[in-house]
């Protein structure tokens, strides 16, 4: 690694992109090889989609109806699992992180001559590998279970980019947390007591219309609901039969999810470096 890490004296900006490219690169290649030395990431990465598919789609799916859908409930449930996962994945980084600090790496990675970003570009990247990896193993569940791809192929590609776009700014913010915390087990009980009001209040399991009038309006506006219509939109997994949506968020759920991707990446990625400063610095 510190072969590939290099520095220049008094760098311009063109030469400090190239090496901060440099070293994302190096870092993401280091953290791909971490997941690949240790199975264990890789097995309950693959698991855990498998058994949230079958257990709200025989579970739920006995006690929950969705007139009007080709596939039931089970059209309906498949993205919105697809938004709880690819989140899910967006907490390696943190919990990577913060590991690394516990260890001791990063204070090794502070002894380089490095870009700081590129420890955190290097950390989200790898972790899209998670998410693809969840996608293809949950996708396939899916299918098994009834789940269907109604909409176009091309569609069918952009709700999966879609999916990966939003988890990485998700990692971002994983990321801050994991600084923060800079103990694992800490990082783990607070992640959760975000991710479970995000993922849960939303319309990933149950159609909006049956929360209670202030929750539905958190929901409506929740990104988490906007990821979800719009994987069910490009998928095809849409209900003729249930009325239009009476928000904007919810009509134009693409247009309104790219909108959070932008403003989480503009607010957490300066953040998460300013923080990452801070923590090496300690």
């Amino acid at each position: 690694m510190s072969a590939t890490l290099t520095t220049v004296e008094n760098p311009t900006l063109a030469q400090r992109a190239v090496m901060l490219a440099s070293d994302s690169l190096t870092i993401t290649k280091r953290n791909a090889i971490k997941i690949k030395r240790v199975p264990d990431v890789l097995i309950f990465t693959t698991l855990s989609p498998i058994m949230f598919v079958l257990l709200f789609a025989y579970v739920f799916g006995t006690a929950i109806q969705v007139p009007g859908m080709e596939g039931g409930y089970r059209e309906f449930l498949i993205p919105g699992i697809f938004a709880q996962t690819v989140i899910f994945g967006g907490t390696f980084t943190g919990l990577s992180l913060a590991e690394d600090i516990q260890k001791g790496i990063i204070d090794r990675f502070r002894s380089l001559p490095m870009e700081p970003a590129a420890v955190l570009i290097g950390r989200t990247s790898a972790d899209v590998v998670i998410n693809v990896v969840s996608l293809v193993v949950m996708s396939l569940a899916g299918l098994l279970v009834g789940w269907r791809i109604r909409g176009s192929f091309v569609d069918a590609v952009l709700a999966f980019l879609l999916l990966l776009l939003f988890a990485y700014s998700i990692s971002w913010i994983m990321a801050i947390i994991g600084l923060i915390v800079r103990a694992p087990e800490v990082f783990n009980n607070a992640v959760f007591m975000v991710i479970f009001p995000l993922t849960f209040l939303a319309n990933t399991f149950v159609p909006m219309d049956k929360l209670p009038a202030p929750l539905k309006l958190f929901a409506e506006w929740n990104p988490v609901s906007a990821l979800t219509q719009a994987c069910r939109d490009l998928f095809g997994n849409t209900n003729a039969a249930m009325p239009p949506p009476d928000t904007w968020s919810m009509r134009h759920p693409v247009i309104t999810t790219l909108v959070w991707v932008v403003i989480i990446l503009v607010i957490a990625v300066p953040l998460a470096v300013r923080q990452y400063k801070r923590s090496v610095s300690r």
